[in-house]
């Protein structure tokens, strides 16, 4: 990983006796970061069945020290696993020449954070190119979120948590692979009550479809209706958040 352009984030699936049960790599980044989906790593935690996870992620600049974001997102992603009875058991920064665990950092007390950062970033000096990037991407996101929410028409719901649950059925649609709903309902940053009701409002307006899983009729699936599925496509074929 050490070698790799771009920075990514690698999980390591343990079970009870921290024998591997599997390796991913679950997010691509750019150079100098890399945006993290709990609810992706810990649904694929809670498939793989596994008790514990470590994760790795590398730093392409060379500096395996780890900023403030990666220990802010560790300590989120901690606090979520404890929650799902599932252990971060390291953090591991990765270079070309060292490797560094976070959680010896993470562990230290006396050191309060602020608002915790779901991405990792490595070390870097700003530059004018940096704040000229900043501001070009800012006003992209801008542009972007305005019609996102022009997508469906006015929804009262429409925002987060709901367009993160429209996005990761979008992709596992696209991939072929269903979502049933307990599988939605995993870290989506609400209780789980709360995002049963909230899934099943976008049902009652016509964006989702449930369905009876036909292997296993305890299991209830989520689809996006056909015709949300023709937007969003329209929608990410023009480019990305």
């Amino acid at each position: 990983m050490g070698s790799l352009p771009d920075e990514a984030l690698r999980v390591l699936f343990l079970d009870a006796g921290y024998r591997l049960i599997a390796d991913e790599q679950l997010q691509q980044g750019t150079l100098a970061n890399c945006v993290i989906y709990p609810r992706t790593i810990f649904r694929r935690a809670l498939e793989h069945n596994a008790a514990a996870i470590i994760l790795a992620h590398n730093h392409p600049t060379g500096n395996d020290r780890p900023s403030a974001e990666d220990i802010a997102a560790t300590r989120h992603l901690d606090q979520i696993g404890r929650a799902l009875g599932i252990k971060i058991l390291d953090h591991i920064v990765v270079t070309a020449t060292r490797t560094r665990s976070l959680i010896a950092v993470v562990d230290q007390p006396g050191k309060p954070l602020g608002a915790w950062a779901m991405f990792f970033r490595s070390n870097s000096s700003r530059s004018d190119d940096d704040d000229a990037t900043a501001l070009r991407n800012a006003e992209t996101t801008m542009r972007r979120r305005i019609l996102r929410d022009q997508l469906l028409g006015a929804s009262d719901h429409f925002g987060e948590p709901a367009w993160e649950i429209l996005l990761d059925l979008f992709i596992h649609e696209t991939k072929g692979q269903p979502l049933s709903m307990s599988a939605l309902c995993v870290t989506a940053k609400i209780p789980t009550s709360s995002a049963m009701k909230l899934i099943q409002r976008m049902c009652d307006d016509g964006i989702l479809e449930r369905s009876q899983d036909i292997a296993d009729g305890r299991r209830s699936l989520i689809n996006i209706a056909p015709h949300v599925v023709h937007r969003l496509r329209a929608y990410f074929a023009e480019g990305f958040e």
